[in-house]
């Protein structure tokens, strides 16, 4: 029997006029957004619609923004019934509306906290990230765990996209050490990234903790269907194991290349990626070419 499996993106997929013509052509679509702009306290929409580059970069700004418009996209699709969910980092928390564990209320709310909590902690410890691509996984986690022993400085593999191409995140000494040594390893490339900080690092550790805090005080209902988690790489139905693994998110690795594997392992032909952009589309057919996505 195949299944039909939900993903939706994170960070990076925002652009200029996302979820603008939701919001013109669909009631339900403009009152969520109306919501969205309430419980935020400033007009979120109006950076969507016309924002420029730079104002839709601001953290605080970036993932609101990418939740609003996946989860608004997916209430709007009407046959949507989904067997299981995923997202992408910050796409666990749309993921997690769409299978019912989280309110759209309470679901904003957390990544409003989540957001601000991971630029504070940027602003604490600067660091940053890194796509090395052609190299082994093993090999890339080898040379930052080498790394990390003999320097000190903190380097880590914090997303494993596709087979291929993975992200490692830490200190500035310690990822401009690992892109040299990757690239001697025979890595392809070895590229520092344009983000704001250590995102799925140990550097992440504030954050993490203030994220842990309002997660506590928030209603995790039993969901409709599981939720294939990226620090776990699989399904997960029991609210309280859903909470600790979306704390443990900010700090642990992204898996999701292991994610789309045992989406597929536990019968999952067709995808549907839902929100801003196509990058979910390309890493699911890079990790399996048999598998069937469309984005909406």
């Amino acid at each position: 029997m195949s299944k039909h499996a939900f993903v939706f993106p994170g960070q990076g997929s925002q652009f200029s006029g996302m979820g603008k013509d939701l919001y013109e052509t669909n009631e339900t679509a403009k009152a969520l957004f109306e919501k969205a702009n309430d419980i935020l306290g400033f007009r979120i929409s109006d950076i969507m619609f016309a924002g420029t580059d730079e104002q839709l970069k601001q953290t605080n700004v970036t993932q609101p923004a990418i939740f609003i418009h996946s989860v608004i996209a997916y209430k709007t699709l009407t046959d949507a019934k989904p067997d299981m969910v995923a997202g992408h980092s910050l796409g666990e928390f749309s993921a997690l509306v769409a299978n019912e564990t989280l309110t759209f209320e309470d679901a904003l709310k957390l990544v409003s906290i989540r957001a601000n909590a991971m630029q504070k902690a940027c602003d604490i410890k600067p660091g940053g990230m890194a796509a090395v691509l052609a190299l082994a996984d093993d090999i890339v986690e080898r040379i930052c765990a080498e790394i990390q022993a003999e320097t000190g400085e903190v380097v880590v593999a914090a997303n494993f996209n596709c087979p291929g191409q993975l992200v490692i995140s830490g200190s500035i000494e310690g990822i401009n050490i690992a892109c040299e040594r990757m690239k001697a390893a025979g890595a392809k490339r070895a590229l520092v990234l344009p983000v704001g900080g250590a995102f799925h690092s140990p550097l992440m550790a504030s954050a993490k903790e203030e994220l842990a805090a309002a997660i506590a005080n928030t209603t995790f209902s039993t969901p409709t269907c599981p939720v294939y988690q990226n620090v776990v790489a699989k399904a997960v139905t029991d609210p309280a194991e859903i909470k600790q693994n979306l704390e443990a998110q900010l700090t642990g690795a992204v898996r999701w290349t292991q994610s789309v594997e045992a989406m597929i392992a536990d019968g999952a032909i067709n995808f549907t990626e839902v929100g801003p952009g196509k990058v979910l589309q390309g890493l699911v057919q890079k990790i399996n070419k048999q598998a069937v996505i469309v984005s909406y």
